[in-house]
């Protein structure tokens, strides 16, 4: 269960940095008020990301056994 959660934080917060970035990108362009405004949306995206991560894990993981066999 510990591999599990310390996965879920890793890869959530990952993604969560990375789509955060891009979008706040993508709607705001190279702003002064830039990073602030993508911090806000990490902070928001974070904890919203490792929840559906924990939960659909294992479904995610027994469609990909499913489509690879």
């Amino acid at each position: 269960m510990k591999h599990r959660i310390l996965f879920t934080v890793i890869m959530s917060g990952l993604l969560s940095l990375l789509m955060t970035l891009w979008v706040t990108y993508l709607n705001l362009g190279m702003v002064a008020t830039f990073v602030s405004a993508w911090m806000n949306a990490f902070t928001k995206a974070w904890p919203a990301a490792f929840v559906v991560s924990f939960f659909l894990s294992p479904f995610a993981q027994q469609v990909t056994r499913w489509l690879l066999d």
